[in-house]
């Protein structure tokens, strides 16, 4: 594979555009030579598509040479249009495309065995690692392909079956440039295992992911992070010694028993700051007695916060990030109906000793992520803390499935948030903390009830979960349950990327 940078040109509406003639430089300069001029003479014949590369993500048709009685197959590259100054966009899009242009080139090119990358950059630099770092990620996360792990015949294509490596060639760096472009690379790979892992999770149907499954994934998680990672399960006796009403409420119509799960990352040296990572662990989400009336075949994504968390979790044992202890929570349990299953009416005490009224038990994430807040502040004395969960249709309707909403009275977390966002591509728009709608949380015979009225349901929920993480403590919630599956692919992996960066830059604060 080669790429070229390009040149941005204007668009001629009445007349063909003559073709710019652009100045091949370096090693692809010394192929095209050697080529007898055949790639200046691709970029000519494809301009008015390719314009030189201006699309990040486009490529050129494949050339095939044979040489001493080998095929060599040649695509340019588009990385998007050149910018001013050289400043470059950080949200990292135009990298991702690229690497997902890079997967697909090999996917759909028959035998490729070893690919090789021309990257027109002059040195690596912090800065611009972090274009390998994103090459890398979407590359390795775009060959997950489908899941069969179920089917009685792998029918499905493997991705790119005969490649062995994908190499990056860039011209005059060496010593400390290829060591920082290398772990730049290793880099992307880890935060695609992540991804992967979230995807297996939200995948997997509720007879094979139970509670107690992902507390042995969790189990797993540690065990491979060679020391990086302790795992501790709490059962329902644990829990119900720590006064978990909520959570013990929900799990009552659950076949297996609950799993409060909790894994520890802390960094050797000093730490800067201790965070903690609620994910929403519903391994499957009937609706309980107010059952659900569609999508029930879709409620296994219902542990999307979960995966995303424990997807995390794996990429941050590898990557093993320096100044933060990071505390990763999951309650987990499935949301059913049996006669010892919560009924409407019941009333429910949690951790920190507030009473919740279920006026629907299909709001029951909320109760579960109750507890787990509760001893993630309280317990564990985080002093920052984010919870992903796939909590309600509502933010769906505001948002899309593209969009997670995020919920916080602290704009200095929002502000992170953000910028996280916008540099891992796992897409968020900061949502409204209306206090005034704590009025529809009310409840007669309780200290909250766990559902509002019909409008303003996604805002609802937020201000339900403020009631259990202490004021002074900055705290977010995320809801996913858009972006966290895809109708046409099954699971999106939503969330591991941008909880991962987070967690990496809490400790450089």
């Amino acid at each position: 594979e080669e790429e070229e940078e390009e040149e941005e040109e204007e668009d001629g509406d009445d007349e063909e555009e003559e073709p710019t003639i652009l100045e091949l430089k370096g090693k692809v300069k010394e192929m095209n030579d050697a080529l007898g001029g055949m790639l200046s003479d691709v970029l000519v014949e494809n301009y008015k598509e390719f314009k030189n590369g201006a699309v990040a993500g486009a490529t050129t048709p494949v050339v095939r040479v044979v040489k001493d009685g080998k095929v060599q197959k040649y695509v340019l590259l588009g990385l998007g249009k050149a910018r001013e100054n050289e400043v470059k966009d950080d949200t990292g899009l135009d990298d991702r495309k690229v690497g997902s242009a890079i997967a697909k080139t090999c996917n759909s090119e028959a035998k490729i065995t070893k690919c090789q990358v021309i990257l027109p950059l002059d040195s690596v630099t912090e800065s611009n690692a972090k274009t390998l770092s994103d090459l890398s990620c979407t590359f390795h996360a775009d060959t997950y392909g489908t899941d069969d792990r179920f089917k009685s015949k792998k029918n499905t294509k493997p991705f790119a079956k005969d490649l062995i490596t994908v190499g990056f060639y860039i011209d005059g760096i060496d010593g400390d440039d290829i060591e920082l472009a290398e772990g730049a690379l290793a880099e992307g790979k880890t935060l695609a295992k992540g991804v992967f892992l979230a995807k297996d999770i939200v995948n997997a149907p509720h007879n094979v992911l139970n509670s107690i499954s992902m507390a042995n994934t969790a189990r797993q998680i540690a065990a491979e992070s060679d020391g990086t990672m302790e795992c501790e399960i709490l059962g329902k006796d644990e829990c119900e010694k720590r006064g978990m009403g909520a959570f013990l409420g929900v799990a009552r119509g659950s076949e297996t028993p609950p799993q409060l799960i909790h894994l520890t990352y802390k960094a050797k040296g000093d730490i800067k700051r201790k965070v903690g990572i609620v994910g929403k662990g519903l391994l499957f989400d009937t609706g309980g007695y107010n059952i659900k009336v569609g999508m029930m075949e879709l409620m296994k994504f219902d542990c999307g916060g979960a995966a995303a968390v424990l997807g995390a979790a794996r990429a941050i044992a590898e990557l093993a990030p320096e100044g933060v202890e990071a505390h990763f929570v999951v309650a987990a349990c499935e949301n059913m109906i049996n006669d010892k299953a919560i009924v409407p009416s019941d009333i429910l005490t949690a951790m920190n000793g507030t009473t919740i009224e279920v006026m629907n038990t299909d709001a029951e994430g909320r109760l579960t992520m109750a507890d787990a807040l509760v001893y993630t502040d309280k317990e564990l004395e985080c002093e920052r803390i984010i919870e992903l969960s796939t909590l309600t249709g509502a933010c769906m309707i505001a948002l899309g499935k593209g969009v997670a909403g995020v919920w916080t009275s602290n704009d200095e977390l929002a502000t992170e948030l953000a910028d996280v966002s916008k540099c891992t591509g796992d897409r968020s728009w900061r949502m409204p903390l209306v206090k005034e709608y704590n009025e529809q949380l009310k409840s007669k015979f309780a200290d909250l009830s766990n559902l509002g009225s019909r409008y303003g349901g996604a805002i609802t929920a937020g201000l339900f979960l403020q009631n259990f993480v202490r004021d002074k403590i900055p705290f977010a919630h995320i809801d996913i349950a858009g972006p966290v599956w895809s109708d046409e692919i099954g699971a999106t992996g939503y969330g591991a990327k941008l909880t991962t960066e987070w967690i990496r830059r809490q400790g450089k604060e």
